[in-house]
């Protein structure tokens, strides 16, 4: 009889123990299920939010790309037009009338009257004797010069000293080319005859600062392009380059 209590004993003692194990596998086999749901939510979650950031940060920097040129736009505008009305506006608060943009108007009108009077004969002997006066200074006269070389290179009067026409020539090897403006033209003469040559300038920072190059006339190439656009594609560094260039030359010597 006490052996047969004590098997009882023991096997109710493995029951109770075995309960326990058996109700933590249930308990595992289904916890995997939501641990495995939660991940995919997670994962889910985390693409979503790539998507927004992606989409966002593109659009911010579309909106910065459209906004920059017209904030510098309307910055360097504005700065002008204070510029150029700062030169009357002094004398207009001397007088009492405080109007903004009345000394602008002033500066432009005058500007149009000097350049109507320059235009006449008297205007141009008056230019004529200031222009005297200020080559006789030392250091005045350099930058004179070469600001109305400048000034004259993108004015619309095509004088001696601008720019006459856009042109493209080989430079510094074969297949490479180099922009450049015509300025003159040379006729060399030697022993074989005359040959005409043109002057061309190649800037090689903006406008101001460039190299020589005497070319055959036949080795120019001359694009369809205005001065003003081969100075906005000079200013540009080669940004405002039309993706298409017609030459104007018939005929280009290899």
């Amino acid at each position: 009889m006490d052996e047969e209590k004590s098997a009882i004993a023991m096997s109710s003692r493995d029951r109770e123990l075995l309960i326990p194990v058996a109700e933590s596998a249930i308990d595992e086999s289904s916890s995997k299920p939501s641990s495995s749901s939660s991940s995919s939510h997670h994962s889910g979650r985390e693409t979503f939010y790539k998507v927004v950031r992606s989409w966002a940060s593109k659009k911010f920097m579309t909106g910065c790309v459209i906004l920059f040129p017209l904030a510098i736009t309307f910055y360097v505008t504005w700065w002008f037009i204070r510029f150029v009305d700062g030169f009357f506006s002094p004398i207009y608060a001397h007088l009492g009338i405080n109007i903004f943009g009345l000394g602008f108007v002033t500066s432009i009108t005058f500007i149009f009257v000097v350049g109507v009077f320059m235009s006449s004969w008297l205007g141009a002997s008056v230019l004529g004797l200031g222009e005297w006066f200020i080559k006789r200074m030392p250091f005045v006269r350099h930058i004179y010069n070469a600001s109305k070389q400048i000034s004259s290179a993108i004015s619309s009067d095509q004088n001696s000293q601008a720019f006459k026409e856009v042109a493209i020539i080989r430079h510094p090897r074969i297949g490479e080319y180099a922009f450049g403006f015509i300025t003159s033209a040379v006729v060399l003469q030697s022993y074989s005859g005359e040959e005409e040559l043109c002057c061309v300038y190649v800037p090689t920072n903006h406008l101001y600062i460039g190299d020589i190059f005497l070319v055959h006339t036949k080795d120019v190439i001359r694009p369809n392009l205005s001065v003003r656009e081969g100075i906005e594609i000079v200013v540009s560094g080669g940004m405002s380059m039309p993706q298409i260039l017609s030459t104007i030359n018939s005929e280009i010597v290899p």
